[in-house]
């Protein structure tokens, strides 16, 4: 459930704006001024405020500061009339989320409130489901304490940097940890966008913003990332995958901090801190060209190579240790630890997918395990297939071949253990006891 205040003072807008966000799956509360939206706030955490600018008594950026101070993940949409468009721009500065110029409908009210009420879904998913942090780029290992290290090291220093890293290595955590050790980190945001989720036209309208009516679903001003950065830091994520032609635009905002939004001439400045990140190998692409060399050398300020925890394998007993209480914690399972047979299990396998992949195949693991204890047997099948193969000597290979035979009749025999073992010319409780020492499901 969503809960939503709108506070305006004039009956039919707040009536508008009531019936565009109106669904079984927000629950409004109205008031038509300041005080009153106090009262409610003190009352109630709220998920989306939409706020006036002009109220009677006291404004809307008195509704944002207090929305704000009471929660300060709640979401806030300024309502402004045309000429005060530059105050709404302060207040997005102070934490409001957009702002929406009246005479508005009720489509592009209940666009804009939709699009922020998924992102927050998808922003709490993040925190509740994931529970990453910090620490999980955090370990004994060599390397990644070099990397820690120098992350430390530059992370008050006006420099561009490169992190670069196969995926799921975690590189978006060293650079907010870069951005909150910085001075940035109090006196603006970080803003993240993924370079390569988005489709050419769509990127260049993120990064830079555009004017209402730039192009046919612009039916507002909407400030870009560079923008919203301002006094804060920008994180590129997955930059090698950026189109020529907004590597190029891209070029000249480093260069000198200027841009203009898409359907402007207007010049706009923003003094933004550039981290950016990629796992591809940016010389290469460079050699091929694919990447700009000069737009190369401008991001390759400083490096922060992030290594692949195949490259760490000690501090994975740290890592699923970590995800282990965090997950157990949040979903009420009964695991407490995982035992140390199936810990080398995994310390064996390579983790193509890096911590991500770790992550995930725990979560996985906590739902299936039926006891306090994390055994081999409860691990993935292709995991513990890929420990034994690792490991070596003839004793093993005996049991991968026999495992991969056994797993030949399951799948044939639909599951039918007798039938199975009619397939592999044994008896049942001999392939009963082969399949337990296996570790096969």
């Amino acid at each position: 459930m969503n809960y939503i205040l709108i506070v305006e003072d004039n009956d039919a807008l707040r009536e508008i704006a009531a019936e565009a966000i109106s669904s079984p799956q927000n629950e409004i509360t109205t008031a038509a001024s300041a005080e009153e939206a106090f009262a409610e706030i003190k009352e109630k955490t709220f998920d989306l405020v939409i706020t006036d600018l002009k109220l009677p008594e006291a404004d809307g950026m008195a509704v944002l500061d207090a929305a704000k101070k009471a929660n300060p993940d709640t979401e806030v949409i300024i309502m402004t009339a045309y000429g005060t468009v530059d105050t709404a721009v302060k207040a997005m500065k102070k934490g409001a989320s957009d702002f929406i110029t009246k005479p508005f409908s009720i489509e592009q009210m209940r666009v804009m409130a939709a699009k922020i009420l998924t992102r927050r879904a998808l922003m709490e998913e993040n925190k509740n489901l994931k529970k990453i942090s910090a620490r999980m780029t955090v370990g004994n290992s060599a390397r990644i304490k070099e990397a820690m290290e120098l992350a430390a090291k530059v992370a008050d220093k006006e420099v561009i940097l490169l992190l670069t890293g196969e995926s799921g290595t975690g590189k978006e955590l060293i650079a907010e940890e870069i951005h909150k050790k910085s001075k940035r980190g109090a006196e603006g945001a970080l803003v993240k966008v993924n370079c390569a989720a988005l489709a050419p036209g769509v990127l260049e309208s993120e990064l830079f913003g555009h004017e209402k009516g730039a192009f046919t679903d612009a039916m507002y001003m909407k400030k870009g990332r560079f923008e919203l950065a301002d006094k804060g830091t920008i994180f590129l994520d997955e930059i090698g995958e950026l189109p020529p032609e907004t590597q190029v635009k891209l070029l000249r905002v480093l260069q000198n901090g200027e841009f203009e939004r898409v359907g402007s001439e207007k010049t706009i400045k923003s003094d933004a801190r550039v981290i950016a990140a990629t796992n591809r190998d940016l010389k290469r692409a460079v050699a091929e060209g694919k990447f700009r060399e000069d737009l190369y050398y401008r991001l390759n300020v400083v490096e922060i190579h992030v290594p692949a925890l195949r490259e760490r394998k000690e501090d994975i007993p740290e890592l699923v240790s970590y995800f282990i209480k965090k997950y157990a914690e949040y979903g009420g399972y009964r695991v407490k630890e995982i035992s140390k047979q199936a810990l080398d299990v995994l310390v064996k396998y390579d983790f193509p997918g890096n911590i991500r992949e770790l992550e995930n195949l725990i979560q996985r693991v906590l739902v299936t395990c039926s006891g306090e204890v994390i055994e081999t047997a409860d691990l993935p099948y292709e995991i513990r297939n890929a420990a034994v193969y690792e490991t070596g000597g003839l004793e093993n290979e005996v049991e991968l071949f026999e495992r991969k035979k056994i797993q030949s009749a399951l799948d044939k025999s639909g599951g039918n253990k007798a039938k199975a073992a009619e397939l592999l010319g044994v008896n049942r409780t001999t392939l009963l006891a082969k399949i337990k020492k296996l570790g096969i499901e």
